[in-house]
């Protein structure tokens, strides 16, 4: 049967595709894989380190190397996170993560996650072995927690090792190096529990949907908007009470910190 003619002004849809059917425009990887590393805290903790890698005694090119080896961790952990939960946030709905969105695939952000953790042995090992022992255990916290903690009344450790090893790091890796004080790595201690508290709080209820049961899911919404506040504010009195005399620029970075965090 002829077909019907056209209308007049009528452009028939062109298409160079066989099927007939013009594809998609693949998406920007770049852009999704960067916010799947969770850039915020990677940034942030990366600045802070370098700012206490300075005020600890590093030179120039020593505190750059301590920003890369703990940018190079921040953003293994932070692929690794979205790649382990990429089922879950699919489930969840999450409109903040690419993977869950269909932009990125898992396996693209798990790759990545390995390249970050094989660049970060070379980069952290620039700081000495002690020191890149230091820090390559507190990211292996971090991936701990991502491939099993998170899900167990434990899952406040890995926060804990993970931060208590940036002080460790940063002195062991001074041309003289040294442990850092007790205080210090009780401080970064209580702001790594600090963190993992606050950090939990939006997906309470996505988590038990799906079956994360850390501590923080485990002890509910209401004690952790108020426990987060109080361990921060430890850390603030340790900074205080620790030292026998003044604490020093380092001490003060760690107190401004965990006070900003608690006020926030």
């Amino acid at each position: 049967m002829p077909s019907s003619p056209s209308p007049p002004g009528y452009l028939a849809p062109v298409s160079h595709h066989p099927s007939g059917v013009v594809p998609r425009t693949p998406p920007r990887r770049l852009p999704a894989l960067l916010r799947c590393c969770h850039p915020e805290p990677a940034l942030a903790v990366t600045v802070f380190v370098t700012a206490l890698a300075v005020a600890a005694g590093h030179g120039v090119a020593g505190a750059a190397a301590v920003g890369a080896a703990v940018l190079a961790g921040q953003l293994s952990v932070g692929w690794c996170n979205d790649a382990a939960d990429a089922r879950r946030d699919t489930v969840c709905g999450r409109t903040d993560k690419p993977v869950a969105e269909g932009r990125l695939s898992a396996r693209a952000v798990a790759t990545a996650a390995r390249t970050a953790l094989v660049l970060c042995v070379p980069l952290s090992l620039l700081s000495g072995p002690g020191a890149a022992a230091a820090h390559l255990t507190g990211v292996a916290a971090g991936w701990a927690y991502n491939l099993r903690l998170k899900r167990t009344p434990l899952s406040p450790l890995p926060y804990a090792v993970g931060f208590a090893s940036l002080p460790v790091f940063v002195t062991l890796g001074l041309p003289r190096p040294v442990w850092p004080a007790w205080w210090v790595v009780a401080t970064g201690a209580l702001l790594g529990v600090g963190a993992h508290l606050v950090n939990v709080l939006p997906d309470i209820e996505d988590d038990l949907a799906t079956d994360v049961r850390g501590l923080p899911q485990r002890l509910g919404r209401a004690v952790c908007r108020w426990l987060a506040p109080l361990v921060m504010l430890a850390a603030v009195g340790v900074v205080v009470a620790g030292p026998p005399g003044p604490a020093g620029a380092g001490g003060l970075c760690l107190a401004v910190v965990a006070g900003a965090v608690a006020v926030a």
